[in-house]
């Protein structure tokens, strides 16, 4: 693996992969000494020009853990914020010889521009891009989602007819498009639950089935329902009447929650917005994910570090 980029161009073969080798990541986080020494000697350099704490320490969770040496860049009080472009930033990066970027880009498209300018040898690591792809997310909800249908028997396997729901901002949901091709690929059936207003203008050649009304997908009992964040800084109009109103609408309340199957798990990729686009009773509840998510999203990202900047050629740990 030289780049992720996106989820849209990685195969069924490539996602398994990186899922099972995240299931060989998250069996050495059990033991007592946690830290491995695959990466001892390289350079990872988390680059966020835009805000993040989750993502950012989940990425310098994972590099630390595998011994890589971690920089971490905020464009917050750096030279970017004095005009510097990305590729002065990049070249800057290639003399450090950095051997891996995750990057963090409010413009769509960023890291592709980076992993195919030539500014840089490291490989590049997307950790969300505008509105475009966050391919780590989708591959640690999709490792949530294996382990809870799968159990101890999860390598190997895909999401073969598993139904999933998500509901929420799609518009301006990174998370969402990327779930999207990664859960078509590993052939689950996905349903896009949101206002009219949030959901994208053109979603014809997206793998889905759309509707709008929350209550209808609620009944129709699906395996996993994923609640997106109302990304109010993103929102630059009236997307919808009030907050309350979405609440009452298209957020998972506790009749909600009590009107789906025993087994369907409730997913979130944070930080949630309790009460809006979620209760906190359905956040808190045993069938919720939200707190794996975060346990299993160190795991995948030591497994997609490691598979970018090892090679499948020497031996695992």
């Amino acid at each position: 693996m030289r780049h992720l980029l996106d989820t849209k161009h990685l195969s069924r073969t490539e996602a398994i992969r990186i899922l099972d080798v995240a299931e060989d990541m998250a069996h050495t986080q059990q033991r007592e000494v946690k830290k491995l020494p695959a990466l001892r000697g390289k350079t990872v350099v988390n680059l966020f020009f835009e805000d993040s704490t989750r993502t950012r320490i989940s990425f310098e969770a994972a590099a630390k853990r595998l011994s890589a040496d971690v920089i971490n860049f905020s464009a917050k009080g750096s030279s970017v914020s004095k005009g510097e472009s990305l590729q002065d930033t990049a070249q800057t990066l290639q003399a450090m010889a950095a051997d891996a970027v995750v990057i963090r880009h409010a413009a769509s498209g960023a890291p592709r521009t980076l992993a195919t300018s030539g500014w840089i040898s490291a490989g590049v690591v997307n950790a969300g891009d505008g509105t475009h792809e966050h391919p780590t997310q989708a591959l640690l909800d999709a490792y949530t989602m294996r382990k809870r249908r799968h159990g101890a028997d999860s390598r190997g396997r895909d999401l073969q007819g598993m139904r999933v729901t998500i509901v929420g901002d799609i518009l301006h949901s990174r998370v969402a498009r990327s779930n999207v091709w990664l859960l078509q690929t590993l052939g689950a059936e996905v349903t896009l639950v949101a206002p009219p207003t949030l959901v994208p203008q053109d979603v014809s050649d997206w793998p889905v089935q759309v509707g709008f009304d929350l209550d209808a997908a609620v009944a129709d009992a699906p395996d996993a329902i994923m609640m997106l964040r109302i990304q109010l800084e993103r929102m630059n109009a009236a997307f919808f009447p009030s907050e309350r109103e979405y609440a009452r609408t298209w957020g998972l309340t506790t009749d909600r929650l009590a009107a789906l199957p025993d087994e369907t798990i409730v997913m979130h990729p944070g930080p949630m917005n309790r009460g809006l686009e979620i209760a906190s009773e359905a956040a808190d509840s045993p069938r919720s994910t939200v707190l794996e998510q975060v346990t299993n999203g160190v795991s995948v990202r030591m497994a997609v570090l490691y598979l970018l900047l090892s090679g499948s050629n020497e031996n695992e740990e």
